[in-house]
């Protein structure tokens, strides 16, 4: 097994609505946010080689929506997920499963594209099978009022058209061990219905790749949850039973959202548990 991580591309959100009810003295410390209080959001992906399987974790934002709706996020840097593929030597083509952590659009707007005379839509990865849960997916496409705008369902019903979507079978346990896939799952409700948190073993370490149970470093104490979370009180339970798992076994987090920290390991403190060393993937992992 090879992992590779994908930047996709980079834009910003408000700081208010990253943190929730964090006063903007104590967040700013780790996310200084500009003039208009919007701070730097990376969208980065995670590419796993095993076999003749070439998985892809989250695809990004996209480029199919309207330069209306794209005026909101403020895009910025020159990453893309056709460049970064590239970088690598691989090709969406190439490209054999994605799995979707959820499908809010800034995780899930790459799987879909406009077809060749812009008139409807396509899968962007034409070889692949796209996974979800058949929970999430009930939930993202009836939408509540609260998420409609994140569960665009241009991004979603064209998987389900195609044939190319596929359920993981959860069962009743918050651990999932997929027979599909070359990880585990941990699947949690706080953000969304369902989220999925991949648990691959690679190279004697677990890495965790966080979707938006941790969007970035500055998020790593117990109270500090996203004012996107439908459940601000599960996800904080449900945070504080991971991040004693992640002490106690040592793992790896791998940040989707934090644009300038791809990895860190995390510490019990005094004050709870904290940022132990802060790392790239190129200097843990060779």
């Amino acid at each position: 097994m090879t992992l590779y991580p994908v930047e996709t591309g980079n834009f910003k959100l408000d700081g208010g609505a990253m943190f929730g009810v964090v006063p903007k003295a104590i967040w700013s410390k780790t996310n200084p946010a500009d003039s208009n209080n919007l701070i730097d959001i990376a969208a980065r992906s995670l590419l796993i080689e095993d076999g003749d399987k070439l998985t892809l974790i989250d695809t990004g934002l996209g480029n199919k929506q309207s330069e209306k709706f794209f005026s909101y996020y403020y895009q910025w840097g020159d990453y893309s997920l056709d460049g970064s593929l590239k970088k690598l030597g691989f090709h969406r083509n190439d490209i054999t499963d994605v799995f979707m952590t959820h499908l809010h659009f800034d995780h899930c707007g790459g799987s879909i594209q406009w077809n060749e005379d812009r008139t409807g839509y396509e899968p962007a990865f034409k070889n692949a099978a796209f996974w979800t849960n058949k929970g999430h997916w009930q939930w993202a496409t009836q939408p509540n009022p609260r998420e409609k705008a994140s569960f665009l369902q241009e991004n979603l019903l064209p998987m389900q058209d195609s044939g190319q979507l596929k359920f993981i079978d959860k069962g009743d346990s918050a651990y999932v061990k997929s027979s599909e896939l070359a990880f585990d799952i941990l699947c949690i409700d706080g953000h969304t219905e369902k989220q999925m948190i991949p648990h691959i073993k690679y190279q004697s370490k677990t890495l965790v790749f966080m979707a938006d149970l941790m969007p970035t470093v500055g998020h790593i104490p117990l109270p500090y949850v996203t004012g996107y979370d439908t459940r601000p009180l599960l996800s904080m339970n449900e945070k504080a039973k991971f991040l004693k798992d992640a002490v106690e076994k040592e793992y790896v987090l791998f940040f989707e959202h934090d644009a300038h920290n791809q990895m860190c390991t995390l510490k019990n403190t005094e004050k709870g548990t904290r940022l132990d060393e802060l790392f790239s993937f190129k200097e843990i992992f060779h």
